[in-house]
């Protein structure tokens, strides 16, 4: 290729989720021989300075992102519409990749420069509303999804454009950064046990979706079968979200009031490395009620560690049940329990999941893979 493109990522978010690790992981995968990175966010914060870390430029403009309710015709007349379109023109962008909750202000930027415009489908289980329609079939320039249940999902019951028109391409994650070899011991001194310990682990943002409630009824299940296991949740309220954080205090509160539970499980906080976490547990759990992919799955399953999720979107187009973790049906505690104390009473059994996992990985979800397949997008639009 003899041209370098300037792609510009766009994004209402400023904390880190699993959108914004799939974006990372974009980001470090694309050849910077072909490639000059631009992100533009409304603030600074942790993503925005993983990005910059990761390459690209970063470039603040105030506003608020959009909602499921939007009206396109109206939301395109804010004034970061002109703005975006401005900084496009004046960086010469080629693409614009952008979130949900920035697409019709990309859309009226790549309009005003003739470039293409790339909404990644990252989160999207609402189906678009009626007086949407046309604005995605007509004015978004490609729609890739992350997953068929993600594409599913947002195109409802009775799908309004064809589905061959949502691209999909799942997300991979770097295995050399992700190894069986990484250090779990920090955490395990922070939860003040040995390496020999069961220890099962749940790492999510804070939010209903996540099941941390389910999670909590799991670990009933398993310390009265298992008394010496021990449990840990890694993550917060990333997004500072006000009903997340009302969800966060009842959750850590039925914790400390429970007679049991206060004594063998441990909350975390947001932790650095998540990798740490990983390689600490034996088991690692989804106990969320939907998941657009699962990011953690794709990590631990690269680390070698076994998954226990409920089965409910993504994870079924990654996890193969019985064979790199288990796929347990939704809402049910005591499946989930039953597979990892099954898990934790038979080491051979995890080892072998877990090389089925880091192998699985390595076929099909690396970030090199997810990045070649990005670029093939990009190339033909452009």
């Amino acid at each position: 290729m003899s041209t370098k493109r300037n792609l510009l990522f766009v994004s209402a978010y400023s904390g880190i989720g699993g959108g914004e690790s799939v974006q990372l992981n974009l980001m470090r995968a694309l050849d910077p021989d072909r490639y000059t990175l631009h992100l533009v966010g409304p603030r600074d914060g942790p993503w925005p300075q993983a990005a910059q870390d990761s390459g690209a430029t970063f470039h603040a403009i105030p506003y608020r992102g959009i909602n499921t309710w939007f009206v396109p015709a109206i939301y395109q007349r804010f004034p970061i519409s002109g703005k975006l379109a401005d900084l496009a023109r004046h960086l010469d962008i080629h693409a614009i990749h952008t979130d949900y909750h920035s697409l019709p202000f990309a859309v009226v930027a790549g309009r005003a420069n003739r470039i293409p415009v790339i909404w990644n489908a990252m989160g999207w289980w609402f189906p678009a509303k009626p007086w949407q329609r046309r604005f995605f079939r007509e004015d978004v320039t490609q729609i890739v999804a992350i997953t068929q249940a993600v594409r599913d999902r947002w195109l409802g019951d009775r799908p309004f454009m064809p589905s061959d028109r949502i691209k999909i391409i799942v997300p991979g994650v770097d295995p050399d950064h992700f190894h069986p070899g990484v250090n779990g011991s920090t955490v395990r001194e922070k939860l003040n046990i040995g390496p020999d310990v069961p220890l099962v682990c749940l790492i999510a943002r804070f939010q209903r979706v996540k099941g941390h409630d389910i999670f909590l009824d799991m670990a009933r299940r398993i310390l009265a079968q298992m008394p010496d296991a021990r449990f840990a949740i890694a993550g917060e309220n990333v997004f500072g979200v006000s009903k997340d954080e009302t969800y966060k205090r009842d959750i850590l509160t039925g914790v400390q009031n429970d007679p049991v539970l206060h004594k063998k499980l441990t909350f975390l906080g947001f932790w650095d490395d998540a990798r740490e976490v990983i390689a600490a547990a034996d088991v690692v759990v989804c106990a969320s009620r939907f998941e657009s992919l699962g990011m953690v799955h794709l990590e631990s399953m690269a680390m070698g560690c076994p998954v226990v999720s409920m089965n409910n979107g993504g994870p079924a187009e990654t996890l193969v049940d019985g064979k790199t973790g288990y796929l347990v049906p939704p809402e049910a505690p005591d499946v989930l329990a039953d597979r990892v104390i099954r898990l934790l009473r038979d080491p051979v059994l995890r080892a072998r999941m877990g090389q089925a996992g880091r192998a699985r990985v390595l076929e099909q979800f690396t970030a090199q893979g997810y990045a070649a397949q990005f670029a093939q997008v990009i190339e033909g639009l452009v």
